[in-house]
Order: C-alpha cells, then sequence, then structure tokens
C-alpha cells in the first residue's frame, strides 16, 4: 500500500517558526536537533469540517513528550493553535486534512548530542496536506494484510513508547519487512513475544463480541484506540487490555487498526492467514460507524468551513 502524489498539495505553504514557505523552499538548518538525532516529538491531527478531533488531546501529549525529553521550552497552547490556524487558512484547507505538527529541541550552537549545545529554543513545523485516511486504497472488500516483523518493540526501561519522539528507525525496518512481503503493514511484538503495536497504528481484536487489545507497555497510548474504548464502554460493547499473542491474533473472529492517519481500518489477513470470516465484522463496522460520527460531531474549531483555497 502506497500511498500516491495529491496534487491538492502541489502548492502547499508550511509553517516553521511562524513563517510560512512554499513546501520546494521550506527547511530546516543542519544544525537542527531533529536532523542532529532526530531530536523532536511530534504528532498527527486530523481535520473535519474546519474542527481537529481531539486538539486537546494531541497537544498535551506533545507537552508531556517534549517534557520527557526535557526541552527547555514548549510553546503554550495558545500559539500551537495560532500557528495550525494560520498554515489552514494560508491553504485554504477546511476539511480532509492531515496535519503533522512536529517540535524539534532547535538548532545546536555547533553539531554534536548535548543538549546543551541548544540555546535559541525550538522548531516548531507545521505541515498540512490534503489527505483521506491512508489506508482507504487497501481496505475494500480484502481488508488489510498485515505479516509479523522480527523487529521488536522497546519497553519503556529501554525507550518509553509514551514519548511520541521522532526516532522511527524501528517502525521504519518494520515496514521495510512489510513492504518485502507485499504486506499493508507489520506486526511489531514486545520483547516477550507479545503484540505491541502495528508499525503505524495500535491493533484490536475481537473474540465473541469482546473488543481486545494489548496493554500499553511497549505501545504507545495511541489517542484514537482510547477513543475506541471509550466508545466501547459508552456503547455497551465489552473491552478488555490484555497480553495478546499471535496465536489469539490468528483465531480472532474480528482484526482493526486505529490510529489518526488511518482511522480504524479492518484487517482480513495476517501472516497469510484469513481472520474470521475474511470480511469486516459487525464489530468493527460499529465501532467504525460511531467513530465517523463522533469525528463529525466533535472537535476544537480552527478555521471556518468557507475558507476558500488560495
Amino acid at each position: 500500500m502506497l500511498q500516491t502524489f495529491n496534487e491538492k498539495n502541489r502548492d502547499l505553504q508550511v509553517n516553521i517558526n511562524g513563517k510560512l514557505y512554499h513546501r520546494r523552499d521550506a527547511g530546516v538548518s543542519p544544525f537542527d536537533s531533529v536532523v542532529q538525532g532526530g531530536d523532536a516529538v511530534w504528532e498527527g491531527l486530523r481535520v473535519y469540517q474546519g474542527r481537529i478531533f481531539k486538539l486537546d488531546e494531541h497537544l498535551e501529549r506533545l507537552r508531556r513528550s517534549a517534557k520527557a525529553l526535557d526541552f527547555a521550552k514548549i510553546p503554550p497552547r495558545s500559539e500551537l493553535v495560532a500557528e495550525i490556524k494560520k498554515t489552514l487558512e494560508a491553504n485554504g484547507m477546511t476539511d480532509g486534512v492531515h496535519i503533522r505538527l512536529t517540535l524539534t529541541r532547535g538548532e545546536k550552537v555547533t553539531s554534536g548530542m548535548d543538549p546543551r549545545l541548544n540555546q535559541s529554543g525550538p522548531t516548531l513545523i507545521v505541515l498540512a496536506e490534503h489527505k483521506a485516511p491512508v489506508y482507504d486504497d487497501a481496505v475494500g472488500s480484502k481488508g488489510l494484510k498485515l505479516v509479523t516483523s522480527s523487529i521488536r518493540r522497546f519497553p519503556p526501561d529501554c525507550l518509553d513508547p509514551n514519548i511520541h519522539h521522532n526516532n522511527l528507525i524501528q517502525s521504519i525496518l518494520a515496514k521495510i519487512e512489510a513492504n518485502y512481503a507485499n504486506a499493508d503493514d507489520a506486526i511489531m511484538l514486545d520483547h516477550r513475544g507479545f503484540m505491541a503495536e502495528t508499525n503505524a497504528t495500535n491493533v484490536f481484536i475481537v473474540n465473541e463480541g469482546v473488543v481486545e487489545t494489548s496493554r500499553p507497555i511497549a505501545c504507545p497510548e495511541g489517542i484514537t484506540r482510547q477513543t475506541v474504548l471509550d466508545l466501547c464502554a459508552n456503547n455497551q460493547i465489552p473491552w478488555r487490555e490484555r497480553d495478546i499473542s499471535m496465536t489469539h491474533i490468528y483465531n480472532a473472529d474480528e482484526c482493526f487498526t486505529t490510529g489518526t492517519m488511518g482511522e480504524l481500518a479492518w484487517v482480513g489477513q495476517v501472516d497469510g492467514r484469513k481472520i474470521g470470516q475474511g470480511r469486516m465484522g459487525p464489530v468493527t463496522a460499529r465501532l467504525r460507524e460511531l467513530f465517523t460520527k463522533l469525528t463529525h460531531a466533535e472537535g476544537v474549531r480552527v478555521v471556518d468551513e468557507t475558507t476558500k483555497s488560495c
């Protein structure tokens, strides 16, 4: 599953530290911490009809991640929202938009790892693109095809997965394995052999009507993941967190993934094995419907729906 170029994004305006650049001119310094060592945190946001879904939850996770990495300065919510709004308005964007919000430790006075070399404050990058849910072209009648990766997710004592950082090499290596296996994504296990997540999303299974997902030990406490658990709790759908092995997945009635980029996407095959009846199950279908209704009813208004493209 490879995303194709969207012609609407040809003349994007990218926001770097409050200044807008055409996409071909946008860039950061080679002394920036994200270039020097992937020293940055990020969030993915999705815009629905002028509103950003779960905006405050995402901005709070960004703040927590930056604090865990001991950033000297973290922009306040008001500044982050203002720069997001500026970017969306400059691009005439109101719906069907994905935002990648990145906060780096900033530029260093000289190349090196030591955070004391960062003396000019953080770098804020707001990249907004016209982008449908990433798995739209992959699902349909067959669902996602997943394989198990040989790359393991770190436990918290190695690198806490609840720091939403830019060091994505683990995920990239797992994605490479998925590509070679002609799969959409790869399931990654923890150091004990239980499912953590995929290279890009949280994973759920359904057995006899009960929704199950991994405990957030080697996977982040995903915001879409939590939204699904809340939907279960509010709609009398039984759920639980537990250790899930690949045997549990192979024997599941249903399987689906969650994430801001892909929303809720059903899984039809794992390691060549058909999941359930090989079609989207009733619990997955109901949760997708509930999620869609929620995204169109909730969210923080950032731009007016009448904004026109520039």
